[in-house]
This record gives C-alpha cells, sequence and structure tokens, in this order.
C-alpha cells in the first residue's frame, strides 16, 4: 500500500457537504483515495510513505477543467479583434495541417499549463482530425503527463457545400465518425469509480454537424452509458444560423435532437434566454463557462448568476488556447467572478462561490462523484498553494478569498490520484523546457503551411 500523510496545513478547504475550512488541517491518503481529513489527532497513522509538512501552505481539491481545445495551443494569439465565426475561419486552413504528433505535443503542453495553474482534472473537445491525427493522440499524453482525463470524440460532418461553417477538407463522413467513436470508447473508456480515463460523446456544435448526426451520437452515447457535450449558443450568430437553419432557438434545438439530460453539458450557452435556462434546470443539463474566451470572441456575458439561482449544473473551462489565449484554471475562476459583477453588483459572485464552481461544479457536470472535494473515500486529487509568496502578502486575513482575488499564478504541489505531479512548484512527469521547445518547433511548421 502507497500511503501519504499532509499536516500541519494552513488551512485545508475541503468543499465538503458543510464546505469546512480547517486549520492546522491535516490529511491521509491510501492507495490514491483520502482516508481521513481533519486534524493530525484525528489521522488513522501519525506515519506513511511520504509525509509532507504543509505549514506555509492553503490545500483544496483539484479544479476541474470541462471544456478545452488543447490543439489550439499551437495557434494562440490569431485572430486577435474576429469574432467567432470569423475568427474559426481564420484558423480552419492552418488547423488542416494538424498531425497526430502536433496533437500529442500540443495536449501535452496545454495540460502542464493547466496542471501547473491547479487543475488535476480536465476533458478536452477535439473535433478535427486532419491527416494522422487520432484522439489516441491526447489520451497517450493524458497517460503519460499523469492528469485524470475526459476525452471527447469531437466531430465535424457539415462543411461549405452543405451550409455548414467549415471547409469541407476539414469534415469526416458521418458513419466513419459514429465506428470511430466506437472503437475508441471500447478502447478507453473506464467508468469504474476514480477512473483516470473516460471517453465523451462531442459532434462539435449545431453549425458544424447535422441532426441526424446530433441524434445518432446520443444514441451511441446513451447505449454505453456515456456523458455528452458540444457547443451551444455560444453568441448571436450561432443564434441566428440555429434559427435560420433548424428553425428553433438552441434551447429547443438541443432538446428535438435529445441532448438535454443530466448526461449532457454544453460549452458557453452566453445567449441562453429564462426558459432555455429553465428546461437546463428542470433535465439536469450543464453548463461549462469560458468567462475569458467569451470576452475575448465579444460573445457576451453568460447569464451565470442566473443559471446558479435557477440550479442549473454549470461547471467551468478555459476553453482553447487560440480563443483565450492562456490556460490558467484557477485565474478563470477569477474571471468567472469578476464578470458577474460587472452588471453593477459587487456582491453578484463570490470568491467561494468562483471555487465551488471550479471544483464541485466541474465535477458535476462530468458526471463524478469521486472528485471536487476532500473527504474519504474521494480520490486523492489536490493542490497546495505557499501563502508566504509575494501574491498572498497582505491577504492573509482571508486566504480562501485570496485564492482567488489574488489568484498566485503556480501550485508548490499537485497531487492527482495520489502521486504527486508537481512538488515545490517543478512539474514531476515531464521536462517542460523540452516540451515548449518541441512545441514552438511544431506551432512554426504549422502556421508557415510546411
Amino acid at each position: 500500500m502507497a500511503t501519504l500523510l499532509l499536516k500541519n496545513i494552513y488551512t485545508l478547504v475541503t468543499m465538503d457537504a458543510t464546505r469546512r475550512e480547517i486549520a492546522n488541517g491535516a490529511l491521509y491518503v491510501r492507495d490514491g483515495v483520502i482516508q481521513a481529513v481533519g486534524t493530525l489527532d484525528v489521522m488513522p497513522a501519525q506515519t506513511a510513505d511520504e509525509i509532507l509538512d504543509m505549514r506555509n501552505h492553503i490545500v483544496l481539491p483539484g479544479l476541474i477543467n470541462t471544456h478545452h481545445h488543447m490543439f489550439q495551443s499551437l495557434t494562440r494569439g490569431f485572430a486577435q479583434n474576429n469574432e467567432l465565426f470569423d475568427w474559426l475561419k481564420t484558423l480552419y486552413p492552418i488547423w488542416s495541417g494538424l498531425t497526430g504528433e502536433a496533437i500529442y505535443t500540443s495536449a501535452k503542453l496545454a495540460m502542464a499549463e493547466l496542471i501547473l495553474s491547479g487543475c488535476t482534472t480536465s476533458s478536452d473537445h477535439l473535433y478535427i482530425y486532419p491527416n494522422d491525427a487520432r484522439l489516441d493522440d491526447e489520451i497517450r499524453a493524458a497517460y503519460e503527463i499523469g492528469i485524470r482525463f475526459h476525452a471527447a470524440r469531437g466531430s465535424m460532418s457539415v462543411g461549405e457545400s452543405k451550409g455548414g461553417l467549415p471547409p469541407d477538407r476539414v469534415v469526416e463522413d458521418e458513419a466513419a465518425i459514429l465506428r470511430d467513436t466506437r472503437r475508441v470508447i471500447e478502447q478507453y473508456h473506464n467508468a469504474a469509480r476514480y477512473a483516470m480515463l473516460r471517453v465523451v460523446v462531442a459532434p462539435c456544435s449545431p453549425f458544424t454537424v447535422s441532426q441526424d448526426l446530433m441524434r445518432e451520437s446520443a444514441t451511441l452515447a446513451r447505449s454505453y452509458g456515456l456523458h455528452l457535450h458540444t457547443h451551444l449558443a455560444e453568441n448571436v450568430k450561432d443564434i441566428d444560423y440555429s434559427l435560420s437553419v433548424f428553425g428553433l432557438r438552441p434551447g429547443d434545438y438541443a432538446e428535438d435532437v435529445g441532448w438535454v439530460g443530466d448526461d449532457v453539458w454544453h460549452a458557453h450557452c452566453v445567449q441562453l434566454n429564462d426558459d432555455e435556462i429553465g428546461l437546463f434546470a428542470r433535465t439536469g443539463t450543464g453548463v461549462c463557462h469560458c468567462p475569458s474566451s467569451n470576452m475575448r470572441l465579444a460573445s457576451g456575458i453568460a447569464p451565470i448568476r442566473k443559471m446558479r439561482d435557477a440550479r442549473v449544473k454549470v461547471g467551468l473551462g478555459v476553453d482553447g488556447s487560440a480563443s483565450n489565449d492562456s490556460g490558467h484554471l484557477l485565474g478563470e475562476a477569477r474571471q468567472a467572478m469578476l464578470l458577474q459583477r460587472v452588471g453593477g453588483d459587487p456582491a453578484a459572485f463570490s470568491a467561494r462561490e468562483a471555487l465551488e464552481v471550479a471544483t464541485l461544479g466541474g465535477a458535476s457536470v462530468l458526471g463524478r462523484d469521486d472528485v471536487g472535494m476532500i473527504a474519504p473515500e474521494m480520490a486523492a486529487d489536490f493542490i497546495a498553494f505557499r501563502i508566504d509568496s509575494h501574491e498572498f502578502a497582505g491577504a492573509l486575513n482571508d486566504p480562501v478569498a485570496a485564492l482567488i482575488f489574488c489568484q498566485p499564478q503556480r501550485v508548490d504541489l499537485s497531487v492527482i490520484n495520489g502521486k504527486v505531479v508537481v512538488r515545490d512548484g517543478i512539474l514531476q512527469t515531464l521536462d517542460l523546457p523540452v516540451l515548449v521547445e518541441q512545441h514552438n518547433a511544431i506551432s512554426r511548421r504549422l502556421i508557415r503551411g510546411e
């Protein structure tokens, strides 16, 4: 058995049912599962294979990223002044040069960035498969770096010739999409508790796939007990497309193709109206909030306060690194808090609510009951920040809120599945400078069309 003991924790933020914040806390782990939480005197053992003294640290559950396009880390800073549709049209031709090596390396870089910002579980929505690119390339990266991963087999099947947005050369045949989706499910999906890898069925968006593919994908996913994910109601043009092509608003479209329920979560949902929010609340349909991307592309401000008040499940996502240009998940939680205040209410969204969305909220939309909090029988996924760093200086009156307000840049410790993945701020599972060099080389070739 492998055991780990954290003791003398300055503040232990549990995010448990009573939201306990424990001073001078302790935490005991055996074989990747949390066994005890509290103070040192209630731990089942005073020793372990590894003991970490955390007297200068705040410890909290690992953050959960519920929407990303990791390949986009290769093309940051493009189309800087475009809205969503024009931004996509600018980038599709570049992305048509993606290869399996590019997918693998970009995913690894994006995962490293997420882990260093506090993420321990991430989904990724890979919806473009040119050349030899496969979902397997991302899965290999996740396994090697040690992140808990939900691999979303995305797809695009409606190209420009059929009235869609992407060029025809980057879309796939629908029968081939369904065959490959079934293949990755049967090869990789693990439904067990504490699973490190799960597969998600994820046609890209209303303007890139047919209604038939949406319905067939939902049927396929539910036959295996999988979750479903797509983009919805991201901006005004998205609404206009749905009304023009389907004669339906996004919420009605989602309901019509079978994409509501507690096994579904949609990214963005910036333009949902009150009726659609009510539909999502009634059906248990989840939402991933991507504040930085929505601001970057001028898509608008998602009505997250209304969603939370209606009890819609809401998680957090960094979105693609080409529409956010950063993959800092703790920073995204800060943006979520601040953006809900822009309307004029400084109490519209608190720091602790932002942490809840980034942890428990993410777990709920991914359908997981084993991550998102620090409690017995939960997966040993947690992170720690040093409170004696410059970011916390002057903020120790409330270090929990300071996590959001002051946004420390890098975790000091990250434990995923009971294994130390970041120690003393250094990622242990790869050589980051070497990865950055490889990533930049691939990015240059991709952008030049080589």
